[in-house]
């Protein structure tokens, strides 16, 4: 008789978890958030061997940002972070040249980019195609940068404009990154659906602060920042599935994911995929694996062949 782990193996193996999205394809479901592990090529190799699908890089803007002076980020009860790191990065012709000279790319990359006018979304864009990026991730969600992120993104109108240019210049998938700080998120996702985007990922950071009772002083030097991690994930959840009920197109899931069962609930609520951010930090990459091993595990158990037979049945009350 076969053993039961060697079973266990085979059925496991047979289970479909690739993700594809207008040629945009992932070996699983399992991404690294944008703003995690720098912009660096390098950095690339290290999230494959890990077992990644995919790696969202930081945000990039058309001129260089030295970012807000520490204090940046702050633990918090419950498993968070706050952070106002302010959309630090080299700029948009550092990033394209280090991107051109990539000689490795073993899982697909996600350029992720920032702006205030669609003008600016629209130059990026089109400078990147000369690049092997494999998608882009519109940040429409920052919550602690005057004039870009949430502040675009909260505006259907605007939100609208700034999908359309960055389609107009993109030959690749667009993905657009949403807030949680809004009313009706799936309004904003409705909007960025209708002007072309190819997919939606909810959400970004909740805006967020924590203050020192001995100084009497919020901590982080800019005061305000984003909470991630544990505590937000069900916020995150909420979002996903109101969005994926209201747009056809995918859904990726982000906030607080920190196990396989997470990663689950989100595709159950309704993402295609997930993204893994904060988790890293205080798991290390070991996280992709292990994620990624228990969503096989968890549909080698019922009998499931492919993802899709998982992904929103939390909508299927008979389910």
């Amino acid at each position: 008789m076969e053993p039961s782990h060697k079973k266990k193996e085979s059925e496991t193996s047979l289970a479909d978890i690739s993700f594809n999205l207008a040629g945009f394809k992932m070996r699983n479901p399992v991404m690294l958030a944008s703003g995690i592990l720098g912009v660096t090529p390098d950095i690339i190799k290290r999230v494959a061997d890990a077992g990644a699908g995919a790696m969202v890089m930081k945000s990039i803007s058309v001129e260089p940002r030295q970012g807000y002076r520490n204090p940046t980020i702050v633990e918090v009860e419950g498993g968070g972070y706050v952070n106002a790191v302010g959309l630090s990065n080299p700029g948009l012709d550092v990033f394209a040249e280090e991107m051109r000279g990539l000689k490795e790319k073993p899982i697909p990359v996600v350029a992720s980019l920032f702006g205030s006018t669609a003008e600016e979304f629209s130059h990026i864009v089109s400078t990147l195609e000369s690049t092997p990026v494999d998608c882009y991730e519109l940040n429409l969600s920052c919550p602690h940068v005057e004039k870009v992120g949430l502040e675009v993104g909260q505006d259907p109108v605007a939100v609208s404009k700034v999908v359309k240019a960055a389609k107009k210049a993109a030959s690749r998938p667009v993905l657009v990154k949403i807030s949680p700080n809004l009313t009706a998120p799936a309004e904003i996702a409705a909007a960025a659906e209708s002007a072309g985007a190819d997919a939606i990922t909810a959400v970004n950071t909740v805006r967020a602060m924590v203050i020192d009772v001995e100084t009497g002083q919020p901590i982080l030097s800019h005061r305000i920042g984003g909470l991630s991690g544990s505590v937000i994930k069900p916020i995150a959840v909420r979002c996903v599935y109101d969005v994926s009920q209201r747009v056809k197109i995918p859904v990726i899931g982000c906030g607080g994911i920190t196990t396989w069962k997470d990663a689950v609930e989100f595709l159950l609520a309704g993402a295609s995929a997930v993204q893994v951010g904060s988790a890293v930090g205080y798991r290390g990459l070991g996280v992709f694996s292990e994620i990624t091993d228990g969503i096989r595990s968890y549909m080698a158990q019922r009998g499931l062949k492919n993802i899709g037979e998982i992904i929103g049945r939390a909508h299927n009350s008979s389910d």
